[in-house]
């Protein structure tokens, strides 16, 4: 299958930083790419050299004639006033679309992102809304190839389930720059890093992000033992070097220079070799309390909005609990109860006596960001103090791959990656026996994120964790607790279960306000009653194993869609989501008929249960 865009030997750089050089990238019809690599290497700028929106300093972009291309980038940004409706109809005339056609278009993607209506302005919207508003604008142009720039920014767990499924649903081939690994594996055929640390810049290959993460490692086992040959061969030259040969002959000087060569082979592979990662590793304090924070009947709510009641929660050693919910539904909230940073409106929070708490802000409020590195990570810009031994500031910041010249640059200056990095650096200079972390990955390249969840299992004391990352949460957390942002929540060992709990809560939500009858003075406005036949009755009874088992069906197609096998082969992925739309579509027929029954049977007419 020939490519409909294709990159070939692209190199950029900004001033004197090489961001990537003769990178070769291609992508085909039912390309599903996922684009990986450390922050700084460039991921974003092949983006927009691929979008047409900047070129490259060497290299070319082909295109197939007449190829349709619609680009998300990573900060939407939307005109003051504009409505849902404005945004939609100007992306969908930008993508060629009659005006009909863009009517229609309008109603269908606001529908399918979510919004209450057309005319709802934009502004106001939180930065998941405006995120999926930006989607919907380049999906809407029914494009050959949709390039998305960080789409799982500001989106919560809905949020990426939902986009993950309009994905895999959709007709297009896309290209996506992520850092969120359940996400990736979820959705792409093809993941390609982008990294200088491989001989051409870029290393790809097909499959979901676990089987790159297993063919990556093989690789890098290959190029390990090459490395260690080539060393061996270049120990064995010295030797003959260390000899002193005379080079009077033309064999001898050939050898002279292969012996050299060699050795600038080896250092350049090496070079490459040698990843640099953050070091983190959270200091316990040791305490040996097995009551570290103890809430009882929690009650917190803002105005009318009633976040969670009736809860209580323990924290020990070795507890790591994950908090889940939309945004909004209190996460961060009970965090910040925990910290005692908030008070609750009922209940008591009781810390252990002189209990040290580390709090990890989402918002990063305890950088100050008129200082400079130096100040931020030392008091004396000298040295801290690590595990009760002095490390100069220098060696501290290495560990979380900042160079020395960076110590002199302000806070404000930093990337939202190096701003991360900072404050953790910070943090874990202090021993801590709880260790509340809110949103600790936003702007943290995959790398970082693996050291960050070894750093955090490894933690002794207890810890509190709310990300959207999913893949974090459950290589990290043991336990969790899910909001479902109506005041309700539950305990949980696994988030499948959680995910469950909160399908069943909303759907029996649904049946309860189908099912619910008016005031007596409407029913006698309506048509006469009519109560169930006898098969009617049969069918009521048995109504509510048929839904069980319909939900059983559910989520078996649900977990084939996690398959990798199946993500990374269309055909397969087709048929999964043909199942899945069937087994969705059961499920509410079925509700719905039980809800018709259950307003028949109370004497409810079928004018109004329709």
């Amino acid at each position: 299958m020939s490519a409909v865009i294709f990159a070939q030997k692209l190199t950029k750089a900004f001033g004197a930083k090489p961001l990537f050089r003769d990178v070769t990238f291609g992508v085909e019809e039912k390309d599903r790419i996922g684009i990986i690599g450390p922050n700084g290497s460039g991921k974003s700028t092949l983006l927009k050299i691929l979008a047409g929106l900047e070129r490259p300093d060497q290299g070319t972009v082909t295109q197939r004639q007449s190829l349709r291309v619609a680009y998300v980038s990573q900060q939407p940004d939307f005109p003051d006033g504009a409505t849902v409706g404005d945004i939609l109809h100007g992306a969908a005339l930008q993508g060629g679309l009659s005006e009909t056609e863009s009517q229609r278009r309008m109603y269908e993607w606001s529908g399918r992102t979510g919004f209450a209506g057309l005319e709802q302005v934009v502004a106001p919207l939180s930065g998941g809304w405006k995120k999926r508003l930006a989607i919907a604008s380049g999906a809407i142009q029914d494009p050959d190839v949709l390039l998305l720039d960080e789409p799982t920014n500001h989106l919560d767990l809905e949020g990426l389930r939902w986009l993950a499924q309009l994905l895999v649903q959709g007709s297009w081939a896309w290209v996506l720059v992520s850092h969120d690994r359940w996400f990736l594996d979820q959705t792409v055929n093809r993941v390609t890093e982008l990294n200088s640390r491989y001989v051409d810049g870029v290393l790809s290959f097909p499959g979901s992000y676990s089987d790159f993460l297993d063919k990556r490692d093989a690789f890098q086992e290959l190029q390990e033992q090459q490395a260690q040959a080539l060393a061996g061969k270049v120990r064995k030259e010295e030797a003959w070097l260390r000899r002193g040969p005379k080079a009077r002959t033309t064999k001898a000087k050939y050898r002279v220079d292969s012996a050299y060569a060699l050795q600038e082979q080896l250092a350049e592979v090496s070079t490459r070799l040698r990843e640099g990662s953050t070091e983190l590793d959270f200091v316990g304090s040791g305490r040996k309390t097995k009551r570290l924070v103890v809430g009882e009947g929690i009650k917190k709510g803002f105005g009318h909005h009633l976040l969670f009641e009736h809860l209580d929660v323990v924290l020990s050693p070795g507890v790591r609990l994950g908090l889940l919910g939309v945004n909004g539904s209190g996460k961060s909230t009970l965090l910040k109860i925990l910290a005692k940073i908030l008070e609750p409106d009922q209940g008591t929070i009781k810390h252990a006596e002189q209990l040290k708490v580390v709090y990890f802000d989402q918002h990063r409020q305890e950088l100050d960001r008129k200082l400079t590195l130096r100040q931020a990570l030392s008091d004396t810009g000298f040295t801290v103090m690590y595990r009760d031994k002095s490390m100069h500031v220098v060696a501290w910041a290495k560990r979380f791959q900042f160079q020395p010249e960076q110590l002199d640059v302000r806070v404000d200056l930093l990337s939202g990656g190096e701003q991360a990095r900072a404050l953790m650096a910070r943090l874990m200079l202090q021993p801590a026996d709880v260790l509340i972390v809110d949103e600790p990955t936003n702007d943290l390249d995959i790398p970082t994120r693996e050291v960050l969840e070894e750093g955090l299992k490894e933690f002794p004391g207890s810890l509190v964790l709310v990300t959207h990352d999913r893949y974090m949460l459950e290589e990290v957390c043991t336990q969790f607790i899910g909001f479902d942002g109506q005041g309700g929540h539950a305990f949980f060992a696994e988030y499948e279960q959680w995910e469950v709990w909160l399908r069943k809560r909303e759907q029996r939500q649904r049946l309860t306000e189908g099912s619910v009858a008016g005031s007596s003075e409407e029913r006698s406005r309506r048509l006469p009653t009519k109560k169930l036949s006898y098969k009617e009755k049969q069918e009521f009874e048995t109504m509510e194993q048929r839904i069980e088992a319909a939900e059983a069906l559910l989520e078996k197609a649900q977990g084939v869609m996690t398959d990798p096998s199946v993500v990374s082969d269309h055909v397969k992925l087709e048929a999964a989501v043909k199942a899945l739309q069937s087994a969705e579509q059961d499920v509410e027929r079925l509700y719905a008929r039980w809800s018709e029954l259950e307003a028949k049977r109370q004497g409810v007419p079928s004018s109004y249960s329709e």
